[in-house]
């Protein structure tokens, strides 16, 4: 076998043009036809938040490299300035065809009776009656600010619609002209018009009521030009808790701290009036490439009111409602302690109901067999179901102990609350190990039950957030299995500082350690590979970015292992390169539900092995975060884990394929047609079916199996 040099930036991509194809993968499906248009829209809306994450983010701290003269160039070669310059141009034509995406799905809405008024398409009668509710029901609300002259210049929120004006006055000095900004309240984005017909609905944006009615907020004043405009700022702030004395004070420090930041993006509506624009690009410092005109919505999250409104269910998808899991067909609730004593359950989201997990937590919290409940939360609900079960256990005279993780991105605010709520009601609440998130998803409940003490567990590749269980699709594990119960409280112990790890069974959990057990995993693959039986590797990841991991794929594809991947997001490994990655194929799929879950199977030489895992194989995963791999022990459920990944790389309808240049092309549509989410779906409803049919009921062993 030839030498080669595994860290040539030829062999890898760069990690946010990736991420760059993977949102250019969400557009496709806001652009298809072939999808129901409110499904259209919702995609469309996701395009623009998921940018607005990136730019507060990637872009920022790409942006923070290059004012430090940061020149070293990534895993790919490029410097950040000339990522900053490669992503500005790739994110300009996303959005303008994004933008040209919602003019046709507008278009088609108001073909349906919804339609979405420009400030052009207003009648005489409409614009008196937009004035009227203007005057009543929002000029109370606003605030003009003199930007110019007021300082210093008020702070300019990120992420909110904002009305810039041109203001000259007629009677003082009619020579002199102010530049005015108005915040869009937060109130309803769409303003609905009285019709004639009851089936039709006309509606105006809110911002352009605003800028219509602008001479109503500057009497004795003259209106001489208006823009929309929408400033994103930088986010990316590393939370430091080394040596944090109050990590909650730090944290709120910390979500104060972003809106002040350095601007990363100004999206200006087209047209508008140049003296703000520049105004704006010298006060905020932005460049002309961070610059987006928009010819039509900006903010297109606003998108996700359209489609939620009522009355438009003929234009959505068909509602596919949660399952009854199939290892829990037959069972009821207080016979899942008997179920776990026999075997493992597997749950498989949301094709199969989450609220399996919730009532376990709120049937632990009433049963007084229960002594103990141990749970990481990294996010969760507004409302969560888990929180309130927990207060419930303390109230109880349960020990609960809580891993609140106040660093999760975005969240962190809301984490405080549930940490200082869960606290107030008697948990044992923690924030991790310092230095690391932790990522780890996990659930202990300790049961007295005759004459011993039993550990139950859930282990899970997704939050325990009951609403983003109807919208992710991941994978959860329950069981009593005694070694991995004694791994997750041996994982308690380390978060809440009882000991040091000393070693696991059959977990994986220890940063450095989960890199080097799927690089040991990879390369025991690799030597059992023969040309008459080559090995086998399926994974699916969100994302794929690190490059060891990378390296020890493309060793093992040049030993003649088959590597088939499925990631949903970035991905820096090229496949399909002579000699380097020619046996490694990547897809990714996105559909109505985000891909989430993190599966990996390797063949073994004929013994499969099959592992959950809340990291993907990303270097901040694998390094800068607690996490686990945790075995499937059961072959039963390897066996149906497996025929997941099989379907996965199946689909023909929504897959898409990675090509050696980072591009994505769809995968041939052979007969028949595979579309894996909706073969996930009716698997779950038959199987419900079948045990309804069958009368299934479950019949606990005599005596129960010890676990």
């Amino acid at each position: 076998m030839t030498k080669l040099d595994l860290k040539s930036p030829e062999l890898y991509l760069n990690r946010e043009l990736s991420w760059l194809e993977f949102n250019d993968r969400v557009l496709r499906e806001g652009l298809s036809d072939d999808v129901p248009l409110l499904e259209r829209l919702k995609f469309l809306a996701i395009v623009s938040s998921n940018l607005d994450e990136f730019y507060m983010i990637r872009v920022a701290g790409l942006m923070q490299q290059r004012s430090a003269g940061v020149t070293a160039p990534d895993v790919s070669g490029l410097t950040p300035a000339q990522q900053l310059s490669a992503i500005s141009a790739r994110a300009h034509r996303m959005v303008a065809e994004q933008t040209e995406g919602i003019r046709r799905a507008l278009g088609e809405l108001a073909e349906r009776g919804l339609r979405v008024l420009e400030r052009g398409d207003w009648t005489g009668p409409e614009r008196k009656l937009l004035r009227t509710r203007f005057t009543r029901e929002v000029l109370p609300v606003l605030t003009p600010l003199a930007v110019e002259t007021l300082q210093p210049c008020p702070v300019l929120p990120g992420l909110r619609l904002h009305v810039g004006l041109v203001v000259r006055t007629k009677r003082d000095d009619p020579m002199h002209e102010m530049i005015v900004v108005v915040r869009v309240p937060g109130m309803a984005r769409f303003v609905e018009l009285p019709t004639e017909d009851k089936r039709s609905v006309r509606v105006a944006r809110l911002e352009d009521v605003i800028a219509d009615g602008a001479d109503m907020l500057f009497p004795g004043c003259e209106v001489l030009g208006t823009a929309v405009f929408r400033i994103t700022r930088d986010a990316d702030i590393e939370i430091q808790d080394d040596d944090a004395s109050d990590l909650l004070h730090t944290v709120e420090q910390a979500v104060l701290a972003r809106r002040r930041r350095a601007a990363v993006r100004l999206e200006v509506s087209a047209g508008a009036d140049p003296r703000i624009v520049g105004w704006l690009r010298q006060h905020l410092e932005i460049h002309e490439e961070e610059t987006f005109e928009i010819d039509g919505m900006i903010d297109a999250t606003a998108l996700f009111g359209l489609a939620a409104r009522p009355g438009l269910e003929s234009l959505a998808a068909p509602e596919w409602p949660p399952q009854r899991p199939q290892d829990l067909l037959g069972v009821e609730e207080d016979e899942v302690w008997d179920v776990l004593q026999e075997r493992d359950v597997l749950l498989f989201h949301p094709y199969e109901s989450f609220e399996p997990v919730v009532r376990l937590v709120e049937l632990a919290a009433e049963d007084p067999q229960v002594v103990a409940i141990k749970q990481t939360l990294y996010r969760t609900s507004g409302d969560s179901p888990i929180v309130k079960a927990l207060e419930r256990a303390a109230a109880n005279g349960k020990e609960v102990t809580a891993l609140v993780e106040l660093k999760a991105r975005f969240d962190e605010a809301r984490n405080v609350v549930w940490a200082r709520r869960l606290e107030d009601a008697g948990c044992h609440v923690v924030y991790g190990i310092v230095g690391l998130k932790t990522h780890a998803k996990a659930l202990l409940i300790v049961r007295r039950e005759a004459s011993r003490i039993r550990r139950y567990v859930h282990l899970s590749t997704g939050n325990y957030n009951d609403r983003t269980a109807r919208l992710y699709s991941d994978v959860g594990l329950l069981t009593a299995n005694r070694d991995i119960a004694a791994d997750v409280a041996a994982l308690f112990n380390l978060l809440t500082g009882y000991s040091e790890a000393v070693g696991w069974s059959k977990l994986t959990v220890e940063p450095g350690l989960l890199k080097e057990r799927f690089i040991e995993l990879i390369e025991r693959e690799a030597n059992v590979s023969t040309p008459d039986r080559p090995g086998l590797i399926m994974a699916k990841v969100n994302s794929l970015q690190d490059r060891e991991i990378i390296r020890a794929l493309y060793r093992a594809s040049r030993a003649g292992v088959k590597i088939q991947l499925n990631v949903r997001g970035i991905c820096c490994l090229r496949p399909g390169m002579p000699g380097v990655s020619e046996t490694i194929e990547v897809r990714s799929i996105v559909d109505r539900f985000l891909e989430h879950a993190r599966i990996f199977y390797f063949q073994n030489g004929g013994h499969d092995e099959v592992y959950l895992s809340s990291a993907d194989w990303m270097h901040r995963n694998l390094d800068k975060r607690l996490e686990i791999i945790f075995p499937v022990v059961a072959p039963n459920l390897r066996r149906r884990l497996i025929e997941v990944l099989r379907v996965y790389f199946a689909d023909n309808v929504k897959a898409r394929q990675l090509q050696p240049d980072g591009t994505y092309c769809p995968v041939p549509r052979d007969d028949p047609p595979v579309r894996a989410q909706e073969h996930f779906y009716r698997e779950a409803v038959e199987a419900v079916h079948a045990a309804e049919r069958s009368g299934l009921r479950f019949q606990p062993l005599t005596p129960p199996k010890e676990a």
